[in-house]
């Protein structure tokens, strides 16, 4: 698949300037003018060493006052309240850590994780009625809620008060409810719209703990916690969100949570960073949602048992064991359909298959998008209904494309890039059909994924301490992605192939310098190059330590061959 390269204009005084300005490097420096950082001297400290002093005042946030009030009077009335959170990692974050910190304050509260192959996403009625059989008198709602009028409703007329916490984007009218704290909301005047729903959650144990005055640790001391969550649920990772993981990976690497700490313990990951989250803890937790067993992962955080938090971590392993057998089984099944059919050569991949299943498909359709790159859809077919996921590319709305289609659909949600669709078996081809001329009318086989470069560089103009100055930069995540450097006319010293032809390892040089490069998932490429090929890659840039002596090493992201 052809990349675009795109590599920002420089003006090399600015870079000077604010280099010397901020004592950092001219390479960090460059990154940060890229991507419009250095807006004022507060902001860029605040982007490079944030603080506790740098989180917005939680009042500020739409209803946050009138949810405080009613919390406080379920706590003074001894209510019966129950927390109503998602199956995902961001749903089980924003869970443990309202529900640890109102039972540690004086709230005894249950709760509700929705099962994800039976009950879905988000509120529903029959789980409203079991709560309502239950003797609550108050739901709260973590990371959903926000769309759920018809439920929230139903709740009221069944003698419950609901109070909202969510980040996801608002219906045309937000539901009536005791507070609905969402910054999506169009009244919204809090200065960071972006929050994950654990953030979200964060504002809210914040705000309790000024009313109740508490001290400042009563609520940092969840960060560790919510920075799993925000990180994990792909948030951008700037302003507040940067503020709530950077301090909370800080906190994560020396964790008391038994759950988190037995997590990391066999995810193998000697240091807490964006990586070992989105790479390690995040897959384990989510396999607990996809595999049917939301509940688990809840549980493991909120242990207070070391012996019984192993027990559970391992559960969480052979969740996502199981799960990626699954998902290998559909992803293989789903290549020989694209394959045997040529819907490869389609504007957008549309394939169904019984037994597939649904709470893994999702992530098989990430994949066929990032080896196409065009929009897909995977559907499973169950009892005459067809469920499906889907994940799109820039440029087409994947959403909007499913409103076009709105009259074969049972029921449809998500966004631009990745959507969710229930309709009857029977409509699948004429599905098939129409997305596909809705696909072919956006020209999406025109679109290209584009490569953002942070500059091209020499090797002779590249230091260890240069590198190093970078990791200011972590944690990186959506909207602050690991900078990419671009390398040109580099000679190929020696080439071969790891892990059984899965990954590309070189040896590069110019005229008087030579670097190890490495390909993660781009063995194939073998065969394409000779050694004493001149060649231009794409990568970050690393340090490789070998008995105790610290080298660079390029990870390619892309190559080809110099002109």
């Amino acid at each position: 698949m052809n990349k675009k390269w795109e590599v920002y204009d420089h003006n090399n005084k600015e870079i000077k300037n604010i280099a010397q300005k901020y004592n950092i490097s001219e390479i960090l420096a460059t990154v940060l003018i890229n991507r419009n950082i250095v807006k004022s001297d507060e902001y860029v400290k605040t982007f490079l060493e944030p603080t506790r002093n740098d989180f917005h005042d939680p009042y500020k946030m739409p209803d946050m006052k009138k949810a405080v009030d009613r919390i406080m009077q379920a706590i003074k009335n001894k209510e019966k309240v129950i927390i109503y959170g998602d199956y995902d990692v961001d749903g089980i974050t924003s869970t443990m850590v309202l529900k640890q910190f109102l039972d540690e304050n004086g709230l005894q509260t249950g709760y509700k994780i929705p099962n994800r192959l039976n009950e879905g996403y988000g509120l529903n009625k029959n789980a409203i009625k079991e709560i309502a059989d239950q003797g609550y008198d108050l739901i709260i709602t973590v990371d959903c809620g926000i769309s759920g009028n018809e439920e929230i409703k139903y709740a009221y007329e069944l003698g419950m008060e609901v109070i909202v916490t969510d980040h996801h984007e608002p219906l045309d009218a937000i539901p009536d409810a005791v507070a609905v704290i969402d910054c999506k909301r169009e009244d919204n005047t809090y200065p960071f719209k972006s929050l994950a729903g654990c953030g979200v959650v964060f504002k809210l144990i914040q705000a309790l703990s000024q009313v109740m005055e508490l001290d400042e640790k009563e609520y940092l001391k969840y960060l560790d916690i919510i920075c799993i969550g925000t990180i994990s649920d792909i948030v951008p990772l700037v302003d507040e969100n940067r503020v709530i993981a950077k301090l909370g990976l800080k906190l994560a690497n020396q964790t008391r949570n038994y759950g988190l700490a037995c997590l990391l313990n066999i995810c193998g990951f000697s240091d807490v960073n964006s990586n070992s989250v989105s790479f390690g803890i995040a897959p384990r937790i989510n396999a607990c949602g996809r595999m049917g067993h939301e509940e688990e992962a809840l549980k493991l955080f909120l242990s207070k048992n070391i012996e019984e938090a192993k027990n559970i971590t391992v559960k969480l392993n052979e969740f996502n064991r199981k799960r990626q057998e699954i998902e290998k089984i559909i992803f293989d099944e789903a290549i020989e359909q694209i394959e045997k059919n040529h819907l490869d050569k389609k504007s957008i991949i549309v394939v169904g298959h019984e037994n597939w299943h649904h709470g893994v498909i999702g992530i098989v359709a990430s994949k066929i998008t990032d080896l196409y790159y065009k929009p897909s859809i995977l559907v499973c077919f169950e009892n005459g209904i067809a469920k499906g996921s889907g994940r799109s590319i820039s440029g087409f709305d994947l959403h909007n494309a499913l409103c076009e289609c709105g009259d074969l659909l049972e029921k449809y949600g998500g966004h631009e890039m990745a959507v969710g669709v229930n309709f009857k078996m029977e409509n699948f081809e004429k599905f098939q059909e129409r997305m596909e001329k809705i696909a072919n009318q956006c020209h999406t086989e025109d679109l290209v994924s584009v490569i953002k470069i942070e500059e091209e560089i020499n090797l002779s103009e590249i230091t260890v301490n240069d590198i190093e100055s970078l990791k200011l930069l972590e944690p990186f995540g959506e909207e602050n992605r690991i900078p990419l450097f671009l390398f040109k006319n580099l000679k190929i010293d020696s080439i071969r192939t790891l892990s059984e032809g899965k990954h590309l390892k070189l040896t590069l040089k110019d005229d008087r310098n030579i670097v190890q490069a490495i390909g993660f998932n781009i063995g194939n490429l073998v065969n394409e190059y000779r050694l004493g090929d001149k060649v231009d890659v794409v990568g970050c840039l690393e340090i490789n330590e070998f008995n105790g002596k610290k080298m660079i090493q390029i990870n390619m992201k892309d190559i080809r061959k110099s002109i």
